[in-house]
């Protein structure tokens, strides 16, 4: 298998472009909205975007900051999760609880990125990853 074209050719001979392959499956994710009967075309091609053989890692990050939060005394959550090399999903928000320790408040960072980690495991599970 050519790791710079996982798909091989096309029915004419030609190398399959990734770059408009993967831009007609976003397109297709946006038309989702307006037309949910479609749905299950696209994720059936959806799922042929990454083949089997390539590095398929769930990486995520998770920091709290307690800088700005002089009035309210409430930390800022953010975490990110990759999937490969890819950025699939970032949240940024203020803690809904007061923290008692900068650590405590890094507990909840962390505990809200294994929350969206396992929502994510799950998802690939239900695509067949």
């Amino acid at each position: 298998m050519d790791k710079e074209n996982p798909w091989g050719k096309d029915e004419t001979g030609k190398d399959v472009e990734l770059h408009l392959y993967r831009s007609m499956i976003g397109s297709l994710m946006y038309l989702i909205a307006s037309g949910p009967d479609i749905m299950f075309a696209v994720c059936a091609c959806a799922r042929h975007q990454y083949p089997k053989a390539s590095p398929f890692d769930l990486v995520a990050y998770s920091d709290s900051d307690y800088g700005g939060a002089s009035q309210d005394r409430k930390s800022t959550t953010g975490g990110s999760q990759f999937l490969g090399r890819k950025l699939i999903s970032w949240q940024c928000k203020k803690q809904t609880i007061v923290a008692t320790s900068t650590a405590e408040a890094e507990y909840v960072a962390a505990a809200s990125c294994c929350g969206q980690v396992l929502w994510i495991q799950n998802q690939l599970l239900d695509y067949g990853y």
